[in-house]
């Protein structure tokens, strides 16, 4: 695997996209795709790059929970990356990169706040979509994985309207908007972190958990390079079912427990689901509340839901209600306030179990 070129470029080093996209690429090239290897940039320190180029990108991902009434603990090592360059010191290594005549795929996983029009997220994008254009490289296709709807649509926006108020040559501009290509997605892993007790946990700084359920839903578009198949990859020409589903379900009874119950009561989800009345509660709040909206406009909600109280009650994951907190205002208004007026627009009455949520 050492001896496959940098294909793709990674803004970020978190433990989502090393758990996730990194390990499926892993997985691709270990069965001959050979899509490639990754170059991830930090943009905020430099400790998780400087690991990452120690040990030459090599880390390991325990794979632990519930899987259709099945335990799964297992362990996968992931040397997908090649290496890891620092924003602040290593730009023009990073530009250097842009123009590589092997790069084909750019990648990215901020937070909601990486979109703000004042985020550096989107400028370092500008600056190395123009570095490629400037050296006369082929267009790449860029994957973005924010849980953001549209994403790659609302990311071309961004990296064209900053383009513009530069006055970049409007050749650069027709470039960024028709000849690379942006695929909305919608991804779903939940990745928690550490396992501090795990074996491994010594001899690899590096190591992360993350639960068997993995779903990457890509849209299809020409000419985008050619991407590989995996078990957790779905295709289609739109992925807002997919991410209408996620939201409402998975997120939606996420922000419904820290709504219901606060930080007072329990630590963690599981800490909530083996609590019955809450269970029971949330199960209730799921098929008769929630999947009701939206039943007809994704595929199989119900299935979805049920799938979701298993991952909820996966004993390995230690799923912080207060990370699931922040910016829980906020949240609500995406998760749940549309269900309840979509559900009044259905029903006529008032789904009384997301209505005290949403009131708490």
């Amino acid at each position: 695997m050492s001896g496959l070129p940098e294909t793709i470029l990674q803004f970020g080093t978190g433990g989502f996209l090393r758990a996730f996209v990194d390990l499926f690429v892993h997985h691709a090239n270990e069965r001959g795709d050979a899509i490639g290897r990754i170059v991830a940039m930090q943009s905020t320190g430099n400790a998780r790059a400087r690991l990452l180029n120690e040990r030459n990108g090599l880390y390991h991902v325990v794979i632990r929970g519930i899987d259709n009434g099945q335990v799964i603990d297992r362990v996968e090592e992931c040397a997908s990356i090649s290496r890891a360059l620092v924003a602040s010191t290593q730009w023009d290594e990073v530009l250097a990169f842009a123009r590589s005549p092997d790069l084909k795929y750019i990648i990215s996983n901020t937070t909601e706040a990486g979109y703000a029009p004042e985020s550096l997220f989107p400028e370092k994008l500008q600056a190395v979509l123009f570095a490629r254009w400037q050296s006369g490289q082929q267009p790449v296709t860029l994957m973005p994985c924010e849980l953001i709807e549209d994403n790659a649509d609302k990311l071309q926006e961004l990296v064209i309207t900053l383009s513009q108020h530069r006055d970049d040559p409007p050749e650069f501009i027709d470039w960024v908007s028709n000849q690379c290509v942006w695929l909305c997605s919608l991804v779903d892993r939940i990745v928690p972190g550490q396992p501090s007790e795990h074996p491994l946990h010594h001899n690899d700084p590096l190591l992360l958990m993350a639960e068997p359920y993995a779903l990457w839903a890509l849209q299809v578009k020409p000419r985008a390079h050619p991407w590989f198949d995996h078990p957790a990859i779905v295709r289609m020409q739109d992925v807002k079912p997919y991410f209408l589903r996620k939201i409402r379900i998975l997120n939606g009874a996420h922000s419904a427990l820290v709504s219901h119950d606060g930080l007072a009561r329990f630590t963690t989800v599981l800490d909530a689901m083996i609590d019955v009345p809450t269970a029971e509660w949330l199960q209730r709040l799921l098929f008769e509340e929630i999947v009701p909206v939206l039943e007809g406009r994704c595929d199989d909600p119900a299935g979805f839901a049920t799938r979701t109280l298993e991952r909820f009650r996966n004993p390995f994951l230690h799923h912080k209600l207060a990370d699931i907190a922040v910016n829980h205002a906020m949240k609500k208004t995406i998760r749940l306030v549309p269900t309840i007026s979509e559900y009044r627009a259905k029903f006529g009455r008032e789904p009384l179990l997301l209505s005290a949520c949403c009131a708490s």
